[in-house]
């Protein structure tokens, strides 16, 4: 009995050791190396395991595109059109609007200009601002001072038509101060002078006049005072 006893006890043994042997073979075949005890569990390595899920806004056929060297799509261009820089204005010719009317004080600009060639003469040039064509009718009344009369036109001077300033154009008449050689009378200084426009009748004088500045020194004038016609052209007036 007793050695019956001892044989169970070996067998017992012997089977224990295959069963050890096989769990360890099972183990080294998986290539862990990670006994059936250290093992983790499902939650444990659930958790400790890193996500593999694309950040938020990313999808798999973006990734793939970037992967493929395919470039992002262009933004599109808005649509409108285009509204030019503050402070900037693209300037444009005034358009001539309304029907003719006359030239006068309160629609054209006048300066008066002494000139060295011809000597003792004076240019003025009148100027449309106004939104309408104007006429230049007649010859400018000038008054030099305190001049109770206007002195007289050159009548050669007269053009075949009458003059027309589109808005923006100037028409032109010269003054002949004095005589070149000395031989005018009651010559004088004046520091103002004022330009009446004519009407149709060219008889008239018609709405404000201009007064155009003087040289802070004056002007000189004598009793050969006189003035041509207007001219579209400066040198049409500057000839006389």
């Amino acid at each position: 009995m007793s050695s019956l006893r001892t044989s169970r006890t070996r067998l017992v043994a012997a089977a224990a050791t295959v069963v050890l042997a096989a769990l360890s073979l099972t183990a080294c075949e998986d290539g862990t190396g990670v006994h059936a005890s250290d093992a983790q569990t499902p939650a444990t390595a659930t958790a400790n395991t890193p996500s593999t899920t694309p950040s938020s806004g990313t999808s798999s056929s973006a990734a793939s595109s970037s992967g493929s060297g395919s470039s992002s799509p262009q933004a599109r261009p808005t649509t409108g059109t285009a509204r030019p820089a503050a402070g900037t204005s693209a300037s444009k010719p005034r358009v001539p609007s309304g029907k003719p009317v006359t030239c006068e004080g309160a629609n054209t600009k006048t300066i008066a200009a002494p000139l060295n060639r011809p000597v003792n003469h004076m240019l003025l040039t009148v100027t449309n601002t106004g939104s309408a064509p104007c006429y230049l009718y007649g010859y400018p009344a000038v008054r030099f001072g305190e001049a109770q009369a206007v002195p007289p036109v050159i009548e050669a001077s007269q053009p075949q038509a009458v003059v027309t300033l589109a808005p923006g154009e100037s028409g032109y008449a010269s003054v002949n101060l004095s005589a070149t050689d000395g031989s005018g009378t009651n010559g004088h200084t004046v520091n103002s002078l004022t330009v009446y426009f004519r009407g149709r009748s060219g008889n008239e004088s018609v709405g404000t006049g201009a007064h155009p500045a003087l040289p802070a020194k004056g002007v000189y004038v004598d009793d050969s005072l006189k003035v041509t016609y207007w001219q579209q052209s400066m040198d049409d007036a500057v000839q006389w």
